[in-house]
């Protein structure tokens, strides 16, 4: 069952628009579980039939996943990333490390010829959070400063192609991070410098900024 073939009724596409409203905006984050059943019924004023429906559509389309006894998370940011998490699940973790190499490196060079000022603070933001959390050793919050910082470094190329795939592949490359770095505190000699980097985009060289983005992987201990 798709959203389209479901049995649509207006009230079945409000539920799902404001579900989905939930999702897209990051009320519900990623890996979080959104509210009970009798919660969500209360709160949006519908049967528990019509709920149910929206739910399982938007699982079909990969935004959600329903664990029985555990409740239902959110898996995904959009259809397209939902499609992506599929598709690319059980790839070997170094697949996903090249593809992450193929697509930082291009946008790395293309941000240091396109930047903004604007662009330039994010980058110094997104650089000062992740290394605080780093600091922090609070994991998580490390991989999503993280995860934040290279897509400012995606959106600084101005395309509108790149970023539109870099997002939807955002919670992949989240996993392979996440799954590199844990089980192990976030000492200072396990730190990845960033700082190079982004003094690369900002001096306006492409050939080094690519260079700095690939030097990304290889510092990785």
């Amino acid at each position: 069952m798709t959203l389209s073939s479901a049995r649509r009724t207006p009230l079945f596409d409000q539920v799902v628009a404001q579900l989905r409203e939930q999702i897209t905006t990051g009320r519900w984050p990623v890996g979080s579980r959104i509210p009970t059943e009798p919660e969500l019924v209360e709160r949006l004023g519908v049967a528990r039939n019509t709920l149910r429906e929206a739910v399982r559509a938007l699982a079909h389309n990969g935004l959600l996943d329903i664990r029985q006894g555990s409740g239902t998370y959110v898996l995904a940011t959009s259809e397209l990333a939902g499609v992506m998490n599929r598709r690319f699940a059980g790839m070997p973790d170094g697949d996903v490390k090249e593809l992450r190499f193929t697509l930082e490196t291009a946008a790395a060079a293309l941000a240091a010829t396109r930047r903004t000022g604007a662009d330039l603070d994010v980058l110094d933001l997104a650089l000062a959070r992740r290394e605080a959390a780093w600091a922090a050793d609070d994991l998580e919050t490390f991989v999503r400063t993280d995860a934040a910082f290279h897509q400012a470094v995606v959106a600084a190329a101005h395309n509108q192609a790149l970023s539109a795939l870099y997002a939807d592949l955002g919670e992949l490359l989240i996993a392979e991070l996440r799954g590199h770095f844990e089980g192990a505190p976030l000492t200072p000699d396990r730190m990845c410098d960033h700082g190079r980097l982004v003094e690369a985009i900002r001096a306006g060289d492409p050939a080094e900024a690519s260079r700095e983005a690939a030097a990304v992987f290889t510092q990785r201990p």
